[in-house]
């Protein structure tokens, strides 16, 4: 599951990898949330890709806790069709 923006009658997907970079990095919901600040919530709802947006503050604080860039996390698919 991704999220889906409408640009210009193309559909273009944003999926977040963080997931990903957590299980590479030996680090759970809870350890991120405790290096971060952040509500277990929210980054379980980013975890499993389940959220329509983030604050860059989220983005900032959880690349500086994973030591990763933006791009790590977040990857633009643009559909071709």
């Amino acid at each position: 599951m991704g999220l889906y923006l409408f640009v210009w009658r193309r559909t273009c997907i944003i999926k977040i990898h963080l997931s990903r970079i957590m299980g590479e990095k030996r680090i759970n919901i809870a350890d991120l949330s405790r290096l971060t600040g952040l509500h277990r919530n929210g980054i379980a709802k980013l975890y499993n890709e389940e959220t329509d947006g983030v604050k860059f503050d989220t983005l900032n604080r959880i690349c500086e806790a994973l030591d990763c860039e933006i791009q790590d996390i977040i990857e633009f698919i643009k559909d071709e069709k």
